[in-house]
């Protein structure tokens, strides 16, 4: 193993598979088709909500900017991925590395922000039926959409800043096939309390108190629903939070495990955090679109309108 000395901006070096190196062609394979998958799934819903008309409301405009975030966590990481599994491309430079840090985490905390969003979306939608078209106005719509991305950068910032200051001389060698926080910081060699203590910052002012106003939030449609007397009334508002249900549970739970098994997990096996990690940036991306356009009809129908009509051209 390679050690470096008095190192501050050195160059790391990616992992793909721990053990399964002469598999990595072979790995690449579903890999590349996740990653198709969840970037042809997520332009087609861009493409959909854009273009249908009847598609023009708070709902799906958060739904567009789940897919938007969603796209964007696949690009960060698709070109290291890929060039491991491909070409065994496994350095990257400090800045490379910071650069791809900060978006991968940016695109993680405003999909949090966004699933949060529709979490109070349904909460409206539900609870408070008469007033949504005034309070969910196409004004608040856009306030909500870059008070997500301000507070990501804001969070984040220092995160960054923090880690150009810290000394690199040990083994530069990740445990991920893409730049993330704690595993970069585990490899200084200088004092990481405080980069520790705003990582942990970071993400329970994100993650956790987004996670806290979903759970409340739906403590609240719930709630509500019961109060409904309509048996059919309670199923068809029940069905109407079912796809962000699924949505905030395919997000948060792999999110969860990748940050205790870094700062908990020390006699884990090395594939554990791997599997997870890739657990978590892939299955999002790739499960949020196919969720959605299985269980929303408005969805579906203009899908089915698109398919319909270039069918008609050809």
């Amino acid at each position: 193993m390679t050690i470096f000395h008095n190192s501050t901006f050195p160059t790391f070096l990616l992992t793909g598979a721990p053990g399964l190196e002469w598999a990595h062609v072979w790995i690449s394979i579903p890999f590349g088709c996740l990653y198709i998958t969840a970037l042809s799934g997520n332009f087609l819903i861009l493409f959909v909500v854009l273009t249908e008309p009847s598609l023009h409301e708070p709902m799906y405009y958060f739904l567009f900017m789940l897919s938007t975030t969603d796209i964007g966590l696949c690009i960060s990481t698709l070109v290291t991925v890929l060039g491991i599994f491909w070409v065994n491309a496994r350095e990257i430079s400090f800045n490379a590395c910071l650069s791809q840090m900060f978006f991968i985490h940016l695109f993680t905390f405003m999909e949090s922000s966004v699933l949060l969003a529709m979490a109070f979306d349904r909460f409206v939608a539900i609870c408070n039926p008469l007033r949504y078209a005034t309070i969910l106005t196409h004004t608040r719509i856009a306030q909500i959409g870059l008070a997500v991305i301000t507070r990501g950068t804001v969070v984040l910032t220092p995160l960054v800043l923090l880690l150009k200051c810290l000394s690199f001389c040990h083994s530069h060698v990740l445990h991920h096939s893409y730049c993330f926080h704690p595993d970069v910081m585990k490899l200084s060699c200088s004092d990481t309390k405080i980069n520790s203590a705003f990582g942990l910052t970071a993400i329970i002012s994100t993650a956790g108190v987004d996670s806290v106003f979903i759970l409340l939030s739906y403590i609240l449609i719930i709630r509500s629903v019961l109060n409904i007397a309509s048996p059919e009334e309670r199923k068809k508002a029940f069905s109407a939070c079912i796809s962000h249900i699924t949505a905030v549970a395919i997000f948060y739970i792999p999110l969860i495990s990748l940050s205790f098994v870094h700062r908990f997990g020390k006699h884990v096996p090395r594939y554990v955090p791997t599997l997870i990690a890739n657990v978590y940036l892939l299955v999002p991306p790739v499960m949020n679109p196919i969720i959605y356009s299985v269980k929303t009809k408005q969805i579906q129908k203009a899908m089915l309108k698109l398919v319909c009509s270039n069918g008609l051209r050809i």
